[in-house]
């Protein structure tokens, strides 16, 4: 395995993403979004340490409050959720998802979720199950964890 090299560069832009990706997101009246997502782990580094792995994540939840927070005044219905893949910490993603002229799927259900899973290890101590809800969906080939806060009013 190759040395990870520039960790505090590299750590330092992935906070700095966190607010940047806000700048990116259209919270205009007009706007909408059809499953919109972020990749903040795009190459898949937190899949080298567990440690590497929960600064990620750690990244992920910073940009789901703050997203949250902003959707707050959007004036439309939404959802917004996490969902980290177990296998493959390149899939992790923030998620958004309103009414949209592309297709007639709001609000967005997944069947099947297991809503009363336990919290996966690589998850421990960053979600307080007062504030969080985890559910687990099993794919063919790989566990999904879904995390909403307790206080979004659409849930998946």
């Amino acid at each position: 395995m190759k040395k990870f090299r520039g960790k505090r560069r590299y750590f330092r832009n992935l906070w700095r993403q966190t607010t940047t990706e806000l700048s990116i997101v259209d919270f205009d009246e007009e706007g909408w979004f059809n499953l919109w997502h972020t990749h903040l782990d795009f190459y898949g580094y937190g899949n080298d340490g567990l440690k590497i792995r929960r600064e990620h994540i750690k990244a992920h939840i910073a940009l789901y409050n703050r997203l949250s927070e902003r959707l707050s005044t959007f004036g439309k219905p939404y959802q917004i959720w996490m969902e980290f893949v177990e296998e493959d910490a390149g899939l992790d993603s923030v998620n958004i998802h309103t009414p949209n002229p592309a297709e007639d799927n709001f609000p967005l259900t997944i069947a099947n979720v297991d809503w009363n899973c336990p919290v996966p290890k690589f998850l421990k101590d960053l979600i307080n199950l007062n504030e969080w809800n985890v559910g687990h969906y099993k794919r063919v080939s790989t566990n999904s964890y879904f995390i909403q806060s307790n206080y979004n009013e659409i849930k998946l």
